[in-house]
């Protein structure tokens, strides 16, 4: 253990005071009362411009959100059982199982559609999880993936507005399962994808769902919201894979946020 550090300062010997005159004693009085009245001005300041209105505060757990991706069980990340109360077509519930995890990967193409990628790395991309899941009926399957960010808040804000619709057609990369039901699960048979950057955490969530039959889709993937439209008769709206995409990046968003607050709340005590 390292000694203690010294004092940076040294007080000087006391000396005597000499008697006060009442002339100086108000003078110091005044100074005093001006001085203190610059300092509590410039409090007042700094309190006024932290509580401005276009400058609202970090969100609270937005910092140790940044550091979840190695601070917290895969388990918490990416539940082995996620439910979905009223995410399937027409308010339906789902359930979906995890069927596939993949170690924490860098920054790549490999793991990051084109378009995200060079989205994020100017913001300090930090790491990416992802999973695959299947449905309760092992139907379709779902790659999901959590990307890190060093991003400030306020930029994060601003990255959360139509990220979809800016993207344009930036699929998500699909995570096969050997001796899995997403075992054929790749590029090909990717149908339906969505992005969601919420403003208050610097994550972006991402997926895509497919068939767990391999089949190809007729004319390639879409947005989640294209596949939700109403009147829609192609099998990826048909088969509710739009709502599967959607639903399961708005639940991984919920536990991302419980589990930045949570960390807030420890470190706070």
């Amino acid at each position: 253990m390292t000694p203690p550090e010294a004092p940076g300062e040294v007080t000087t010997r006391l000396r005597a005071v000499r008697e006060r005159r009442v002339g100086r004693t108000v003078a110091v009085a005044v100074c005093a009362v001006l001085g203190f009245g610059l300092i509590g001005g410039a409090l007042a300041g700094v309190w006024l411009a932290a509580a401005e209105p276009g400058k609202p505060a970090e969100p609270v757990g937005y910092a140790e959100a940044k550091d979840l991706w190695h601070d917290v069980p895969v388990d918490a990340l990416f539940p082995r059982t996620l439910t979905g109360p009223g995410a399937g077509p027409g308010g339906a519930d789902r359930v979906w199982t995890r069927i596939v995890v993949a170690p924490d990967a860098a920054c790549t193409p490999a793991v990051l559609a084109q378009g995200l990628l060079a989205t994020v790395e100017p913001l300090g991309c930090e790491r990416v999880l992802r999973a695959t899941y299947t449905d309760a009926t092992s139907s379709s399957v779902i790659t999901v993936g959590l990307v890190f960010t060093r991003a400030q808040a306020a930029t994060q804000r601003t990255l959360g507005k139509d990220l979809t619709v800016s993207l344009g057609t930036d699929v998500p990369p699909a995570l096969a399962g050997p001796g899995t039901v997403a075992e054929r699960f790749g590029a090909p048979q990717r149908a339906a994808w969505w992005l969601n950057a919420p403003a208050d955490l610097p994550v972006v969530v991402t997926a895509v769902s497919g068939f767990a039959d391999g089949r190809t889709v007729d004319g390639g993937p879409v947005p989640a919201d294209r596949a939700m439209t109403a009147n829609r008769t192609d099998a990826t709206a048909q088969s509710g894979l739009g709502h599967e995409a959607k639903g399961i990046t708005e639940r991984l968003v919920r536990l991302l946020r419980t589990a930045a607050t949570t960390a807030a709340e420890e470190n706070a005590r």
